[in-house]
């Protein structure tokens, strides 16, 4: 079914076409190409971090991640249960057992105040995610994970150039994970980063990135040349897909500005509707600068989300909900190290929905979905379940 307002519509920021006919014209269409390159040396520079990495995905990023920390069977990582399936499997994969941990009922992150309970001596990692780009206690999470030796990974895939206490998101593990996905503020339709804070990760990360092999060794001169040395797999992404890429990070300022407008107008706009109907809008704590990634709202009850969504749809829009609780799944039930504890996440789950948000959406598209939920048959439905 197509809608008239999309969920999501990919952008173009202006120099695609021109930069994949150039990467055609390198002669160099496999990874690591011209264009790669310049991603890297762009996004290390903004972000001021010793080395990016791109990637097929988020989600292989992550599962590099877990090869880096050398994750296996004997084993606990710490993930919170409301984030997608891929912050949990990578460290699956390898044979970890995972401890859920639920999140902030305000910001929706992963709740550092129940942490530390969290912890026990097979615990080898703790992955943060940044919710909707807006950034986790990560002065508290930093040292509750100092105090016991554990490492931590950031799952960066909503927040890439939002800042915690005027430091990017990203940068405060030894290692965080981009995502390029179409859904997200810069694509190339899939692709992914991970990016290396511990430089002592970073020839290893180079390995596992080359299935696994020393050619970048070979390629720097080091060897004369290049074999099998570590477990890896086929991590790089095309140059055609990194030059989409590069033409969407180099307009980072305009597309970041243009999704600022769309967070504060859906802000303003739903305000006052929201206070008169108990719905929850976002919350950016002050310490934090977010992404403007998503716009969320937690509505009254799973009754309450289930109508607007319906209404919305018959108005031929589209909302949605977000994160099932990974605790409460097939696979998070069998790869679980115990049982898991996650009253919010199973509670914020049934109530979020979430509203139309690219790069291009017009103001009267936006005024249209802001006068399908405020007119809603809201208010009825709150008087049957009272």
């Amino acid at each position: 079914m197509s809608y008239r307002i999309p969920f999501n519509r990919p952008c173009l920021a202006g120099n695609e076409y021109r930069y994949i006919a150039e990467a055609i014209a390198n002669g160099h269409a496999s990874g690591d190409g011209p264009f790669t390159r310049k991603c890297h040396e762009l996004l290390e520079r903004e972000l001021g971090v010793p080395r990016v990495l791109l990637t097929t995905s988020c989600t292989h990023a992550l599962e590099m991640a877990a090869l880096l920390l050398d994750c296996g069977p004997e084993d606990e990582v710490i993930v919170p249960s409301f984030t997608f399936v891929s912050t949990a499997n990578a460290f699956a994969l390898r044979g970890a057992r995972l401890v859920f941990a639920d999140v902030r009922p305000d910001t929706l992150n992963l709740d550092e105040s129940r942490l530390e309970a969290l912890i026990t001596l097979r615990t080898k990692a703790i992955v943060v995610v940044h919710y909707a780009g807006v950034s986790c206690e990560m002065d508290s999470i930093l040292a509750i994970a100092s105090r016991h030796g554990v490492r931590v990974v950031e799952d960066n895939a909503h927040g890439l150039f939002a800042r915690y206490r005027g430091e990017y998101t990203g940068t405060f593990g030894c290692l965080s994970t981009q995502s390029f996905h179409e859904t997200k503020n810069f694509t190339c339709g899939e692709g992914g980063a991970l990016v290396v804070n511990d430089a002592e990760l970073l020839e290893r990360a180079l390995v596992i990135r080359e299935k696994g092999t020393n050619r970048s060794r070979f390629f720097r001169g080091e060897v004369d040349r290049y074999t099998w040395v570590d477990l890896g797999s086929s991590y790089l992404p095309s140059d055609l897909l990194a030059a989409f890429l590069y033409a969407q990070l180099e307009a980072r300022e305009t597309i970041q500005e243009k999704r600022r407008r769309v967070w504060n107008r859906y802000y303003e706009s739903l305000a006052d509707w929201a206070e008169s109907n108990d719905v929850k809008l976002p919350l950016i704590p002050p310490e934090c600068e977010q992404a403007n990634h998503m716009f969320y709202m937690l509505l009254p009850s799973f009754e309450h989300r289930d109508s607007l969504i319906s209404q919305l749809k018959a108005q031929s829009i589209l909302s949605v909900f977000h994160y099932t609780p990974l605790h409460l799944s097939e696979a998070g039930l069998k790869f679980a190290a115990g049982p898991s504890n996650c009253p919010v996440t199973e509670e914020v789950s049934e109530r979020l929905l979430r509203l139309p948000f690219y790069n291009d959406l017009s103001e009267n598209e936006q005024d249209q979905v802001t006068a399908a939920v405020t007119n809603s048959r809201f208010r009825s439905l709150s008087r049957q379940a009272s």
